[in-house]
């Protein structure tokens, strides 16, 4: 297990490096080896879901994460070990790796985030180690690591450029069997993923329309649907009571609906008292 312990250069590091281009992947390890002998890449996936799973698993404490991944993207990736990276455990440096897009380089420079551009460069790979090994060495110190972390990804999350506005959605077509329920949004309490479905919750009744949380989110007024976890998106009216524990994890109570939802990590800046 990771401890809180400062790291020297020759303290072995473990990394996982998740790429969905296999001679890719293969590269940055091979370069990795020279420019970091005591780095120790303990997994290699090709996917975001099963790069958020390893990294669960094994706490690396440092993660290269492709953008553009099956499943889920690099980002994705990062938001769900940021929600679930379990508490007291140093949260991993993370580098970002992506095809050239000036608005994306513009984001993680801005946020002071770790990337790469493919095709990767040598002498930039070099000075992203060079700056990966002194963090890990200055660690100890610095407790609010996952805080920091938590800021920049929020950002990073909300600063994709939008491919022009969709109209907003006022009502929801859900289909069960030959019948079609037309649900105004207005009366949604929340949304939640169901893999590549999302239920939909009112008052009285649950629906399930095919369609993936990150598609139907753009066409979400965000002033009015929060989103509290990757896979939950609530209307702020409809909680009645936010309620926060030792770990940074809040639960909601909600009004007209009896189970509780959690917010996570991420988003619990959005429930602090006026």
């Amino acid at each position: 297990m990771p401890n809180s312990k400062s790291f020297t250069m020759t303290t072995p590091i473990r990394c996982l490096i998740a790429e969905d281009e296999p001679l890719l992947a293969a590269g940055l390890r091979a370069e990795l080896a020279t420019l970091w002998p005591n780095l120790d890449v303990v997994a290699m996936v090709g996917d975001g879901v099963r790069a958020a799973e390893q990294a669960l698993a094994l706490q690396p404490e440092v993660c290269f994460l492709d953008i553009r991944m099956p499943g889920q993207t690099g980002l994705e990736a990062a938001q769900a070990l940021a929600e679930d990276w379990p508490e007291g455990v140093p949260f991993p440096l993370l580098v970002f790796v992506t095809a050239y897009d000036q608005y994306a380089l513009q984001a993680f420079e801005a946020q002071a985030v770790d990337y790469l551009v493919k095709p990767l460069d040598n002498t930039r790979l070099a000075a992203c180690v060079a700056r990966l090994q002194a963090r890990l060495a200055d660690r100890a110190p610095k407790a609010d690591a996952l805080q920091q972390t938590m800021l920049q990804l929020r950002a990073l999350l909300g600063a994709a450029p939008a491919s022009g506005t969709p109209p907003r959605l006022e009502v929801i077509q859900a289909q069960v069997g030959n019948l079609v329920h037309l649900v105004p949004v207005a009366d949604v309490i929340y949304f939640e993923a169901a893999d590549k479905y999302v239920r939909v919750i009112t008052s009285e009744h649950e629906y399930l329309i095919r369609l993936a949380l990150k598609d139907l989110l753009p066409q979400l007024d965000t002033q009015i649907f929060w989103q509290v976890h990757r896979g939950t998106v609530v209307q702020a009216r409809c909680i009645a009571t936010a309620r926060r524990d030792e770990s940074g994890k809040v639960f909601l109570a909600l009004r007209g609906r009896s189970e509780v939802l959690t917010a996570s990590r991420l988003y619990a800046h959005l429930f602090r008292g006026m």
